[in-house]
């Protein structure tokens, strides 16, 4: 049998699933793309056994329907190389072989039984929610770069999704970092809370473009299933009980710091360069509407110290952060000014924006560290 496609628009739909493919497995056929070619359609799917995404697109076709294993690697690199044109896709029912004519050669390659490439779980006894995909992109960039990747903590691997008829709630931690997104305008019947493993929630951020069309989220006991149009993500949620993380954030912080963002920024930046490399350890000292940021690196004898006009209500106090951690808060906060509360130096900061968008609240909060003797 044989079917024609554009090489561009075979390309395009490779490349949204390709980040699932694993470079090296112990089941080989799963460094392969499946390709389920039907009357009018060819349907691409990729897996590596945890995460499994498909797609399809339009072809023309002449002969019967087949399932067919291709090697990834070789025919991304091939069709990366052609300019825009109609392809033939020849394959040889008998041996899987597959050959590639274009306008100026062919190219052969030796494909697999589709038959023995692994089934895509089933969305069965499935619960569901719909929200603009707009939503869930909003929710992992700003979420996201907080999850754990200390493998000995799994539930802090993923980003916890807890749906409820008051709203959504998404949350990621990594123990010194915590981010909670909170959406009132995305409601269920039955709560529940799923929690997604990061590799899946960076596939979708890659592949799905902000808009206000509408994506809808099955999830059972094992699996959640994201689909839009003709794209599907299957993912096995991470089977673990996320920690209590509503227990960690100070509800009482009678100081209240008010600084503009790209300020703070551009300060936390030059004052880590002279921080010790390890802890990354800066001093705020505020008093009055002055606050006073520092570092020291005592192996190096290297120092440093800025001070920034701001709002501040509250006691003096110094209270010390690690600055990458701290900066990855700040810089995910999209006003012009941030809010930061804080309540003693052995409790975390929170981060707010000085203004939350309508049916949104989001809470990003950084651990302290413990101060080292150096004078600021």
């Amino acid at each position: 049998m044989n079917f024609i496609v554009s090489s561009a628009a075979l390309l395009k739909q490779l490349q949204l699933v390709a980040g699932v493919v694993p470079s090296r497995s112990v089941l080989p056929i799963i460094e392969n793309f499946l390709f389920e070619i039907k009357k009018d359609k060819l349907e691409i799917t990729a897996t590596d056994l945890e995460i499994s995404m498909r797609t399809s697109l339009a072809i023309e076709t002449r002969g019967s329907e087949i399932k067919l294993a291709v090697p990834a690697r070789i025919i991304l690199e091939i069709l990366k190389n052609l300019p825009e044109q109609p392809v033939t896709f020849t394959v040889n029912e008998d041996n899987f072989g597959v050959e590639i004519s274009s306008e100026n050669g062919k190219y052969k390659l030796t494909g697999e039984n589709g038959d023995d490439f692994p089934q895509v779980p089933e969305a069965t006894q499935t619960g569901s929610v719909r929200m603009p995909t707009e939503v869930l992109l909003k929710a992992i960039q700003k979420t996201l770069f907080a999850a754990s990747t200390d493998e000995l903590k799994p539930a802090m691997n993923g980003m916890l999704f807890n749906f409820t008829d008051s709203g959504v709630t998404f949350v990621a931690t990594d123990a010194h970092r915590l981010v909670r997104y909170r959406r009132v305008d995305i409601t269920v019947k039955d709560k529940i809370s799923i929690i997604v493993p990061q590799k899946a929630l960076n596939l979708m951020k890659n592949s799905l473009v902000s808009s206000d069309e509408v994506l809808t989220i099955e999830y059972n006991e094992n699996n959640a299933f994201f689909s839009l149009g003709n794209t599907l993500l299957v993912c096995r949620l991470i089977a673990d009980r996320y920690p209590d993380y509503e227990n960690v954030i100070p509800t009482n912080n009678p100081n209240k710091l008010i600084i503009n963002k790209r300020e703070l920024i551009g300060t936390l930046k030059r004052v880590n360069i002279f921080a010790n490399r390890t802890t990354h350890q800066i001093r705020f000292k505020i008093a009055g509407s002055e606050l006073t940021i520092s570092s020291e690196d005592v192996d190096f004898a290297n120092e440093a110290k800025e001070t920034l006009k701001c709002i501040y209500d509250g006691e003096d106090m110094e209270i010390g952060f690690n600055a990458t951690f701290l900066l990855d808060v700040v810089a995910n906060i999209d006003t012009q000014d941030v809010v930061v509360e804080l309540s003693t130096p052995n409790r975390a900061g929170i981060v707010v924006p000085d203004e939350q968008e309508e049916g949104v609240n989001l809470l990003m909060l950084v651990m302290p560290v413990m101060l080292n003797t150096f004078t600021a």
